[in-house]
């Protein structure tokens, strides 16, 4: 079955669901990774590997949604883990990244009810008017969300923001692109259809954005499948995102992990490594496939760039969402580390600036 899958590969056919399951089921991952990696030298020819300079501000950790695999968020009234930076902390944040070399922020939270659309479009409007910086910002779970607490509609909130200085979205609150997976792990999260339709409405007024997985908890191969396809089937319609981003569930200090014993442990590197290269394989129309070394360390980061991957993603000058996981691989890391690691891996490191 391999064979005539990468046949399919060569002739550039797109593979079906259950191609994708053939793949998944199979532990040749040589061969899954060489298909993998004859489709990124088909889309990516010159032996080049990008990188960004950004920095991951999390701008409140209040969160109404309590997502069970989330260890960071703060629940509404906790005023000894809450917070919510003021703008001076923010710009403090910003001029650090410029000083770095860093050319965008994404900036992310949590579901903070005390904070209204004039809030994001306040703090947009200060960013953009004292900073040169691309603003990478909110995900479709934010954005839903914010769209609810002001009674409009999706598209009208995007324009909004879109006028108060947003320049692209984020894929995060994806997780896994299945209702009933959605269920079981974050209940009170937007569904699948309304993060895609804030992706479709977003793309429609002209932003580029990303999508990401997270895989590695309560899914299984046919619903890790599902996502890719929504996202390839969305690319089809509106060409509207740039990169497409699987990453591993992070179990510690988490409630998802702490009533589940066999999620206690991650994800292994077997697996990161096919469903990477199952991505590329899948998510035909997408043009870039981005390793999440901040999960996987910079070693398991370089193989990953043959088996599909052709982005390092970025610096992550901060990051807090993964760490509050207990995943410590970005700590120490230098620009040096980022372009050391995609030179000996064989390519030439290029930086991106959005």
């Amino acid at each position: 079955m391999l064979n005539q899958i990468f046949d399919k590969v060569r002739d550039g056919e797109r593979l079906s669901l259950a191609d994708g399951l053939e793949l998944f089921e199979s532990n040749d991952l040589l061969t899954i990774g060489m298909m993998a990696e004859h489709v990124r030298w088909k889309k990516h020819p010159k032996p080049v590997v990008s990188y960004i300079i950004d920095r991951n501000i999390n701008y409140t950790n209040v969160c109404v949604t309590e997502c069970t695999f989330c260890a960071f968020y703060a629940k509404v009234g906790d005023d000894k883990k809450s917070y919510t930076l003021s703008n001076d902390e923010l710009g403090r944040k910003i001029q650090e990244t410029i000083d770095l070399g860093g050319s965008r922020i994404l900036l992310q939270g949590g579901l903070n009810p005390e904070l209204g659309l004039d809030y994001y479009e306040d703090t947009f409007r200060f960013i953009k008017s004292n900073y040169k910086i691309w603003l990478h910002a909110l995900s479709p779970e934010e954005v839903v969300f914010i769209a609810e607490q002001s009674g409009l509609k999706t598209r009208e909130v995007i324009k909004r923001l879109i006028d108060a200085g947003l320049d692209s979205i984020p894929g995060g609150g994806a997780e896994i692109l299945v209702d009933s997976v959605r269920d079981k792990i974050a209940p009170k999260k937007c569904t699948s259809d309304e993060w895609l339709g804030v992706m479709y409405e977003a793309q429609k007024l002209g932003l580029k954005t990303t999508a990401t997985m997270m895989f590695g908890h309560v899914e299984d191969y046919q619903d890790r499948l599902q996502h890719m396809i929504v996202v390839r089937e969305l690319q089809d319609i509106t060409g509207g995102f740039t990169a497409f981003i699987p990453w591993t569930f992070q179990p510690r200090n988490t409630e998802l992990a702490e009533n589940h014993d066999n999620l206690r442990e991650k994800s292994s590197a077997f697996d990161y490594l096919k469903t990477l290269a199952i991505s590329r394989l899948m998510v035909d129309n997408v043009d870039s496939i981005q390793v999440s070394w901040v999960t996987q360390g910079l070693k398991i980061a370089q193989i990953g760039l043959r088996f599909g991957a052709d982005d390092f993603g970025s610096l992550m000058i901060e990051e807090n969402v993964v760490s509050a996981a207990g995943t410590k691989h970005f700590s120490g890391f230098s620009l040096s580390h980022i372009t050391r690691a995609i030179k000996s891996a064989g390519f030439e490191p290029v930086q991106r600036y959005i």
